[in-house]
């Protein structure tokens, strides 16, 4: 392995392996290429056996590619070490374990579809109107629960009572129970539970730390509370802890990430040396330009400055639109005109957008004009409804117990059990302390039923019953091959005859093809292991490098990617930054976070658009441009003179109501200083949002944030220190 190709400071991060070490590695610097060198350098220069590191990812793309650049380097002398995903790591130590913790060692993943719904069930159950309490929102705050380590007794405590709160806290109890019933566990649930077998069996989390001598993770600034604290746990034996990530890419805090990982690692890791990558070899000058100018309006962020010897490239393209229409086929025009101008493929382009809900239009222009395109977070192959019903079975196999799958699966083909025998047989599995499926045995021995439910019964148990035993030792392609015959689903599709039913027959099938592929890179070739990766596979794994189509994705969907050519569309006020960010500082900044991602997917050109008139959710609206477009100097951009005389204008009036806005704040600022009982359970009063009430608060002094549910705008995270508050109890 030759380590001369890398620059000073990639050397730097590669050599530097004792004691704990913060890689900030701007966008396009390079940071793959060091950690998979720095894997590569203490395997064959410090001769660490691969078994004693630990390498952890986000996705399961970027683990492969490390590990298949590890090999490059250094062949077959990285087997053995331990590389993957925070949940996949999770999943191979609750295998081991789970049983200290309650649970079987065959446990199920349940994917968002799953969980979906056994939260509707739950609401069900509980008599909860999900036109006002939303499966959604239920899920949203289990999740929240879970990435805060809060076990549902836990959140009983801090919310019971709670107006707003206590139907999630009623849900939340009733979910995790019948998780554990089900011997299942949901993507939060792997971390968590695996941080409890640690906890709590001192040698276990002994015996890891001995093992993991170095470890190192990607992307630190994604990381939430649970999986900082297994990190922690992992790494103490040593603290060889190597963390890359970079602050200004940080953008998940809505769904838990919490950026003070990364603020805070000097302060939690003693010592911890600091190296930044600031060169970047992905994008031209005039691109980088604009992410700079960008990210710096971001007060609370660790300064770096991305620069790079590539050329000064074209001016970032810049269209307002008249509509969302006209948005969409400005897009498309410019497209087919660059890819005939410079024979380019359709995997060269990329358009990114701020919702889902955006895609639509620009979905009806591709194919309006025959452009091949990919909606990445669309519904997937493996979200089939085909693909989920078969799968089904395929968990059941492996575990007896899944009530979920139960449900699902044993009317498929239609075996004339429905909603209502289902019923039956559950009431009569509690009354006997039975699991469904021992009560469906019990069912089909004693003939319970009418002749025709009995049948179906009896041939839904046999088929699983034949195969529980082969899932432990025959090959999953073969299994699946065999039971995907037994059950009778393609010839029920058969009879149906219908494009549709045929085109589902085709899919099935192309799960034995998936099988196979699985069989040819996986450990065991076993239904467990394949089970393992459907249910922890994202978006982004699903996209074929060879399927020449143009991406079109959400802008969090692109992090980690880079193109050629990228359009970011709707920069609005309200659209990006979203409306529910605007009256919040630190939402704001993660707002301008996602640009600064956006803008640095870009290699050669970067297109960005808004719209003076856009329709969205039934309703026509007004926009101002976005001031992310207002933070970039007109000097970069490619518009008319006129236009850039009429950006300054704005600009200027712009700058006048940040000015305002900083010097409210300051005012504010001094006036709550002197609030200092404010705590959880006061009552409040903002000037915007109106009365509400303090239920969490949290940070350092002077660095305090407050949750507060206000009554009529609902929940909000302000900073204490500039959040125009007044106590009014």
């Amino acid at each position: 392995m030759n380590i001369d190709l890398l620059n000073d400071m990639q050397k730097e991060a590669v050599i530097n392996t004792e004691g704990p070490l913060l890689i900030l590695a701007g966008a396009g610097s390079g940071k793959t290429r060091v950690l998979t060198h720095r894997i590569a350098y203490l395997i064959e220069e410090k001769e660490v056996f691969p078994s004693n590191i630990l390498a952890i990812t986000f996705t399961n793309k970027a683990a492969k590619e490390m590990r298949i650049r590890v090999e490059k380097l250094i062949g077959e002398a990285s087997n053995g070490m331990w590389m993957g995903t925070f949940h996949s790591i999770c999943v191979k130590i609750l295998r081991r374990y789970a049983s200290l913790i309650g649970y079987e060692r065959d446990f199920v993943i349940y994917d968002p579809t799953d969980q979906k719904t056994l939260a509707r069930e739950c609401l069900k159950e509980l008599n909860i109107d999900e036109k006002k309490t939303t499966f959604r929102y239920v899920l949203g705050k289990i999740s929240e629960a879970k990435n805060d380590m809060l076990t549902p007794k836990e959140y009983e405590k801090l919310y019971s009572g709670d107006f707003y709160l206590d139907k999630v806290v009623k849900v939340y109890e009733l979910y995790q129970r019948k998780l554990i019933n089900n011997n299942a566990m949901d993507f939060d649930d792997l971390i968590l539970n695996a941080i409890k077998v640690l906890k709590e069996n001192e040698k276990i989390l002994s015996d890891y730390q001995r093992k993991f001598k170095y470890v190192l993770v990607d992307e630190y600034q994604d990381t939430n509370k649970a999986q900082y604290v297994l990190v922690r746990y992992l790494s103490m034996g040593y603290v060889n802890l190597c963390v890359v990530g970079d602050n200004d890419q940080s953008i998940y805090g809505w769904r838990g990430a919490d950026i003070r990982n990364i603020r805070d690692f000097e302060k939690d890791f003693p010592g911890a040396k600091i190296i930044k990558l600031e060169q970047n070899y992905r994008s031209s000058v005039n691109i980088l330009n604009a992410a700079n100018n960008v990210i710096k309006n971001n007060i609370n962020r660790k300064s770096k400055k991305l620069w790079t010897d590539n050329d000064l490239g074209e001016k970032i393209h810049y269209y307002k639109a008249q509509s969302e229409m006209d948005e969409a086929y400005f897009v498309v025009r410019n497209l087919i005109a660059d890819k005939k101008r410079n024979k380019r493929n359709n995997l060269d382009y990329a358009v990114l957008y701020r919702t889902n809900a955006q895609s639509r239009v620009l979905e009806d222009a591709f194919r309006r004009e025959g452009v091949s395109y990919k909606l990445v977070g669309g519904t997937k192959f493996y979200d089939r409804r085909e693909i989920k019903d078969f799968i089904s079975y395929m968990r059941i196999i492996q575990n007896p117990v899944d009530e979920l799958s139960i449900k699902r699966a044993i009317n498929i083909p239609k075996r004339g059990i429905g909603p209502k025998t289902i019923e039956k047989i559950k009431g009569f599995a509690y009354e006997n302390n039975l699991s469904l499926y021992q009560a469906l045995v019990y069912a089909a021995k004693k003939d319970l039923f009418s002749k025709k439910i009995n049948k179906g019964i009896k041939e839904f148990v046999t088929i699983i019953e034949k195969y529980k035993n082969d899932a432990l030792e025959r090959k999953v392609s073969f299994l699946m091959e065999d039971v995907l015959n037994d059950i009778g689903y393609i010839e029920e599709l058969k009879l149906d005859n219908t494009l549709e039913s045929r085109s589902r027959i085709e899919n099935l099938r192309e799960m034995i093809s998936a099988a196979k592929e699985f069989e040819r890179t996986s450990e065991t070739g076993l239904l467990a292991e394949f089970l393992e990766e459907f249910s922890l596979r994202s978006d982004i794994d699903n996209v074929e490098e060879d399927d020449d189509s143009v991406l079109l994705m959400t802008l969090h969907s692109a992090k980690g990617l880079e193109f050629p050519i990228v359009f970011m569309v709707g920069l609005e006020e309200g659209i990006f930054p979203s409306s529910r960010s605007l009256n919040e500082d630190e939402s704001v900044e993660e707002e301008r976070r996602l640009m600064y991602v956006g803008i640095t997917r870009a290699e050669e050109k970067l297109f960005i658009t808004h719209s003076s008139i856009r329709s969205m959710y039934g309703k026509t609206s007004c926009n101002l441009v976005s001031r992310f477009i207002e933070e970039i100097p007109s000097e970069l951009l490619d518009v008319p003179k006129d236009e850039v005389a009429s950006r300054k204008t704005r600009k200027t009036s712009f700058t006048s109501q940040m000015k305002a806005d900083l010097a409210y704040k300051e005012k504010s600022k001094s006036k709550i200083e002197d609030v200092t009982v404010i705590k959880t359970g006061t009552k409040v009063f903002h000037k915007i949002f109106g009365e509400g009430t303090v239920v969490s608060l949290k940070g350092n002094k002077g660095e305090e944030n407050v949750t507060i549910v206000f009554k009529t705008k609902g929940i909000k995270k302000l900073k204490l220190s500039i959040a125009p508050l007044e106590i009014i109890q």
